[in-house]
């Protein structure tokens, strides 16, 4: 049922997945991540910086689907940037994932030695470890940069995206650069009254559908990936359910003037965000904006 885009390196992955963020119960991010598969769920997204990747390889494990049909992603988080600190980290997530390869792997922000990283995962790609690798939270002038130094373009830059947040720079540059766009916390974490937004609910109402199908419809129609969490199975049926409408040019002009155009959950930018994703191990907080 769900639509799927090609990589530029003629990898094909789901436009919508599922995310696992803050599921840290070990039993419910488990039964979470089956709950998800048996919904129809294909693309699975974790980190080690979730701490649950043990929790999503047991449920992989104990899932009805081939491993062939899945989608796994990974991340590295700042702590293991660096050459050997990403090979270590690999070989670690594999591990806990319960793996022989990954589908895509990610450096999860753009902070430390993310060089380092990059040429240790050309390489992991290059042996076919991993089937795509790419980078998140890049703003245009990091991917620029990392692009005209790298052997193997990133295949995906997973960004916060959402109607609070177009980013539309970052969507031309990523279209140039042939990079796959994937939009983490797409409802923003209905921070700043997102699921409230009239104009989305006026939306929502005019296609028999909720605000945040619509949220959802508005990234893929935009071949943006999408990857919403939630840990109750009704909630996971309803973000699922976005392929039987399609959002015509009113619709999607409306949705574009409630851009504010500034993140509701990471600037990249901004000093207090910085230590805040630097000590985000020790201290869990979730933003500071």
């Amino acid at each position: 049922m769900v639509n799927y885009v090609k990589l530029n390196n003629g990898i094909e992955i789901p436009l919508e997945g599922f995310g696992v963020f803050q599921v840290t119960d070990p039993a419910v991010c488990e039964q979470t991540v089956l709950d998800a598969i048996e919904t129809g769920y294909r693309l699975l997204d974790t980190a080690s910086s979730y701490q649950n990747e043990e929790a999503v390889g047991r449920a992989i494990q104990k899932s009805f689907v081939l491993r062939k049909e899945l989608f796994i992603t990974t991340k590295a988080y700042i702590q293991q940037m660096g050459y050997e600190k990403t090979m270590q980290a690999f070989e670690e997530s594999l591990q806990k994932l319960g793996l022989e390869y990954l589908d895509l792997y990610l450096i999860h922000m753009p902070f430390g030695d993310y060089y380092g990283s990059w040429r240790a995962m050309e390489e992991l790609y290059k042996e076919g470890k991993i089937r795509a690798i790419g980078v998140c939270n890049f703003m245009p002038d990091r991917l620029l940069d990392l692009c005209y130094n790298a052997e193997v373009i990133p295949q995906v830059n997973q960004i916060e995206r959402h109607p609070h947040y177009q980013r539309a720079e970052d969507m031309q540059i990523m279209k140039e650069l042939g990079v796959q766009p994937q939009a983490w916390a797409p409802f923003a974490e209905g921070l700043r009254g997102m699921f409230t937004e009239p104009v989305l609910m006026k939306i929502a109402e005019k296609h028999g559908k909720t605000p945040a199908q619509v949220i959802l419809r508005w990234n893929v129609q935009q071949n943006v990936i999408v990857i919403p969490k939630s840990v109750h199975r009704e909630r996971m049926a309803e973000n699922l359910d976005i392929w039987d409408f399609e959002l015509d040019a009113e619709d999607l002009e409306k949705i574009g003037g409630l851009d504010m155009e500034t993140p509701s959950m990471l600037d990249t930018r901004k000093i207090s965000e910085v230590k805040r994703v630097y000590g985000y191990l020790n201290n869990p907080v979730l933003t500071s904006l």
